[in-house]
């Protein structure tokens, strides 16, 4: 955002009351500041809390609620028969029609190349059974140095399941000098450093710890004209930027849906297949036999057609209505309608951070262009300021993401923050900031 924008509690009150999606938050349950804290002699108790960690766990959408109850008194009432008959045309067997289209609409695909099953690094390795086929010319897999640790697991036993030395076979791109995220260019010379030996590219289309947002389109064509097959972690891509994997020719992708996609902890996972490699070999199982034969039981497989062809088993029913909760409020809306938002709400935070702390007592380490980020912005701290300052926000009802050593990860999300909630969030952290520096400082002698 521009530098003038005005900084004041009551213009961030006149940017929400112009937002065209602001009641979109009304559809979400926010803690108050007595719940999120377990206080209630906090000041203010029943005022909502100031919640910016959308990124980690999305808050609950109020009609989830109501549709798990739906789903427990079907279960109830009809037991088994809840498979094939159900009084609210949402039968078991067929449970995950019921999200497909929406998720895929969001992640830029066709409904045929998307499935909503498991868990993301279940996933990963179902996929990664696929396309992750070495030969003894190309056998490397590209990842960036600083992978979630579970795709970091994921790829390297992966590695080793073919016999191969991690050593060998895993190439881990490494920000260049002076550098906290991974330039574009960069990443693509990599790409071409390796490309002869290399088989997988595997990379986040956000990176969790930065915030920097990948262009995958560009890496997708760079990468995949030098032969290499492209796979995207989107956790925290997928309900966060737009995304449109048929159309950038993306091999296969994987996301999580309990961050910004809301489906609660554990929810159940997402993956993309595009329809040009839905036919290789991969492991099956029941779910992913065509639905009008499975319960012919004659052990003749089947398959369905598209990524719904990559299902092991039947999906948690508790777990996909907990996510038709979610995606029935993002149907309201268009993933261009929530970017636009999005970038507005990331904006006015960075210029408040920026106008607030002239100081800088921490240092930005996300992009500061849209383009290169989502909704998150990651704040450095000098060493050791980090966890007091996150223990003052938590205590004063305001809930962040802490990466240790030194990170505080800041994330609106725009179904349900506001431009007063980042405005607060800024506000308490200006306080947050000085009372630890304070503190620090009397215990150096310094006062």
């Amino acid at each position: 955002m521009a530098a003038e924008i005005p900084l004041g509690l009551a213009d961030a009150i006149k940017f929400d009351s112009e937002d065209p999606i602001a009641s979109a938050r009304h559809e979400f349950y926010i803690p108050s500041r007595a719940e999120i804290t377990q206080n209630e002699k906090i000041a203010s108790p029943d005022a909502p809390s100031v919640y910016l960690c959308g990124n980690s766990l999305g808050l609950q959408p109020k009609l989830t609620r109501q549709l798990i109850d739906e789903e427990l008194n079907v279960w109830a009432k009809n037991g088994v028969y809840g498979h094939f008959r159900h009084p609210n045309s949402r039968p078991w067997v067929t449970i995950d029609e019921t999200v497909t289209s929406t998720m895929a609409a969001i992640v830029g695909a066709k409904k045929e190349e998307v499935a909503v099953m498991g868990t993301l690094t279940m996933n990963l390795h179902i996929l990664m059974a696929a396309f992750y086929k070495p030969v003894k010319e190309r056998y490397k897999v590209i990842i960036e140095h600083k992978a979630f640790p579970s795709d970091h697991y994921a790829v390297e036993s992966q590695i080793q399941m073919h016999d191969l030395s991690v050593d060998e076979a895993l190439v881990t791109i490494t920000p260049p000098a002076n550098s906290k995220v991974l330039p574009t260019d960069y990443i693509i010379s990599v790409i071409k450093e390796h490309a002869s030996t290399t088989t997988l590219l595997l990379l986040p289309g956000v990176q969790y710890y930065t915030g920097q947002a990948f262009e995958i389109q560009k890496i997708t064509a760079y990468a995949k004209s030098l032969g290499i097959i492209v796979g995207w972690d989107l956790a925290h891509a997928a309900g966060n930027l737009e995304l449109r994997l048929h159309d950038w020719d993306v091999d296969f992708a994987a996301w999580c849906t309990y961050k910004y996609l809301n489906a609660g902890p554990g929810g159940i996972a997402g993956l993309f297949v595009h329809e040009n490699q839905s036919k290789r070999p991969r492991l099956t199982g029941w779910w992913a036999h065509e639905v009008r034969s499975r319960f012919t039981m004659d052990n003749q497989m089947k398959l369905q057609p598209g990524a719904a062809g990559f299902q092991l088993s039947n999906p948690s029913v508790l777990d996909t209505i907990a996510l038709l909760g979610s995606l029935t409020v993002f149907g309201k809306y268009t993933m261009k309608a929530l970017r636009a938002k999005s970038v507005a709400l990331t904006g006015y935070l960075e210029t408040l951070l920026l106008s607030r702390f002239p100081d800088r007592p921490f240092s930005i380490l996300t992009p500061s262009d849209p383009e290169q980020r989502g909704a998150q912005l990651s704040l450095a701290f000098e060493s050791g300021v980090m966890d007091e300052v996150n223990k003052v926000l938590q205590d004063n009802g305001v809930t962040c993401d802490e990466r240790r050593p030194d990170v505080l990860r800041v994330a609106p999300i725009p179904l349900y923050n506001s431009f007063e909630d980042v405005w607060d969030f800024v506000d308490e952290l200006r306080k947050a900031v000085d009372l630890v520096l304070a503190r620090r400082n009397v215990e150096r002698g310094l006062v």
